[in-house]
């Protein structure tokens, strides 16, 4: 499959590109499956991709920012066209500052694509040239929400087929000393 994305922004007044970016942005509490699904389909799909490890004031988590960008960093090593980064601002300043034109965001259900849209207006308030993407989750992957993987990891339960083995080892470690 060809996918071509017209970011030239010039005739509008914003930014040009001579390359197709995107930032795929989160939490990554903790880095799933379902996030490298989406990671892997959206490296082939733009020239470079920046997994956007985000601070949201409003959660609480388990891992701190250092151990989310750890995991990150390491989970994206076989794509050589991705790159994990922090951001500690509002994700639409963080695209922009970059001139990165693209967001990604992975939908699992109805109900994420009504919050995603609405969270993709509201980006689109603050900035007209950033361009939301949405990409259907992998029905593989369709009921990994972390709030479950780490109930699951709470009791021990096996993970196996929900995070890769070094988050697994991580969430281990975790809530053997909780």
């Amino acid at each position: 499959m060809f996918l071509y994305l017209n970011l030239d922004r010039r005739p509008f007044g914003g930014y040009a590109l001579s390359m197709n970016w995107a930032a795929f942005p989160g939490s990554f509490d903790p880095p799933t499956y379902g996030h490298l699904d989406i990671i892997r389909r959206a490296s082939s799909l733009f020239e470079k991709v920046f997994v956007v490890v985000a601070v949201n004031s409003e959660k609480k988590y388990l891992f701190n920012t250092e151990e989310r960008i750890s995991m990150v960093q390491e989970l994206v090593k076989p794509w050589n066209n991705v790159e994990a980064l922090f951001c500690d601002t509002l994700v639409v300043e963080f695209v922009k500052k970059r001139n990165i034109p693209v967001l990604i965001r992975g939908v699992r259900s109805v109900i994420d694509f009504a919050y995603e849209y609405e969270l993709s207006m509201m980006n689109r308030g603050l900035d007209p040239q950033v361009e939301t993407v949405f990409m259907a989750a992998d029905p593989a992957y369709f009921v990994l929400r972390s709030s479950s993987i780490k109930e699951l990891a709470s009791f021990g339960g096996d993970l196996s087929a929900m995070v890769p083995p070094l988050v697994a080892e991580k969430l281990k470690i975790k809530y053997t000393k909780v």
